[in-house]
């Protein structure tokens, strides 16, 4: 595992939208100006935590079901952001210890965390490599340090392409990385839409802040992340409606969009 980034290279004074979204997870790895601008957020959007936790309950079913249904063992998770709780390492190893997982972030304050905080079984892996997801020969590259690349691996990207503000960027760097995985493998994508007009303009002034902003985009056009893909039912819908359990919420059906497919 690559070591620890020097905290001086960490700009604290700006929001960074994974620290921030880790403080609406309810995660302690944040600044004052992440939350701050939560806060501010959140007080002219108070829905805003609960779409975090049903983003973060989507990966979780969707992890659970590519380890216990499709018996992968191997995790891509690309934009993998700060840890908090049912990490993407902690729900396929309680289901397959043996699970061998790596995460890809830009921002070197995860690295610095991720060694205190990410524990692998003992059966299973656990790396770490800090890369912008855009570079996929270095994601790829790194990612074939800790996974056989020539067997099937699940490549998670949970609500960050967001974040690339030019769609054929977008979708240019979700295609190379699935072409360079396995038959067999898995992809796990989701993606934030603007649940009713209020949330628009709150996004929006969050953009205009400073912070690292996040494009909204509708269904109708991330669908097309999964071209000549094998979509796994129910398909590309809302996160509260993947595969829901007892326990999962649903405040909106606009918030996220995702899905899971099967790369043949």
């Amino acid at each position: 595992m690559t070591e620890p980034t020097d905290p001086q290279q960490i700009d604290t004074s700006v929001a960074h939208s994974a620290r921030v979204w880790n403080y609406w997870l309810g995660g302690k790895d944040w600044f004052p100006a992440d939350q701050a601008a939560g806060d501010a957020y959140r007080d002219k959007y108070p829905l805003i935590e609960p779409m975090a936790q049903e983003s973060r309950g989507f990966l979780i079913r969707t992890v659970t079901w590519l380890a216990r249904e499709a018996g992968i063992r191997q995790f891509l998770d690309v934009g993998a952001g700060l840890p908090t709780a049912n990490n993407t390492h902690e729900v396929a190893q309680r289901i397959a210890p043996d699970c061998r997982v790596v995460y890809v972030d830009h921002d070197p304050l995860v690295l610095l965390h991720v060694h205190a905080m990410r524990k692998s079984t003992p059966e299973g892996a656990m790396d770490y490599v800090l890369a912008d997801m855009r570079d996929t020969d270095a994601v790829l590259e790194g990612a074939a340090k800790t996974l056989d690349m020539t067997q099937p691996v699940a490549l998670v990207i949970n609500d960050v392409l967001g974040h690339i503000v030019d769609w054929d960027e977008c979708l240019s760097l979700v295609r190379r990385l699935i072409a360079r995985l396995p038959a067999g493998s898995y992809v796990s994508l989701s993606h934030s839409t603007a649940a009713d007009d209020k949330h628009r303009e709150v996004q929006e002034a969050y953009n205009s802040s400073g912070a690292i902003p996040y494009i909204f985009r509708e269904p109708e056009q991330t669908v097309a992340f999964f071209e000549g893909l094998e979509l796994v039912e129910p398909g590309y819908v809302s996160w509260p409606n993947w595969r829901p359990e007892a326990t999962t919420g649903r405040l909106t059906v606009r918030a996220g969009w995702g899905g899971v497919a099967r790369i043949s």
